[in-house]
């Protein structure tokens, strides 16, 4: 039930966008292309294996945890959400 002049289901939507656009941003992410056989960051080899699992990589291992940690410092979502928030 919507109140106001908010349409029926318009938080579904809202949820729905959200949901799509992460998606969107995840697929973004992915490597496209050929596989790289030395990191781009720090030119170590990367594994055979790693090139065959993941098609289009660029960086080895260590590199490539070392740019998720940086990229999940600014995830743009606010999921603390304060206490007051949850109680309205």
């Amino acid at each position: 039930m919507a109140g106001g002049f908010a349409k029926d289901g318009a938080v579904q939507d809202q949820i729905d966008a959200t949901v799509e656009d992460a998606i969107n941003r995840a697929r973004d992410k992915l490597p496209k292309g050929l596989s790289l056989e030395n990191c781009e960051e720090c030119e170590k080899e990367i594994p055979s294996a790693r090139r065959d699992a993941i098609p289009g990589v660029r960086l080895c291992v260590s590199c490539q945890e070392e740019q998720d940690k940086e990229e999940a410092k600014f995830s743009g979502y606010n999921r603390r959400g304060s206490k007051d928030s949850q109680l309205r």
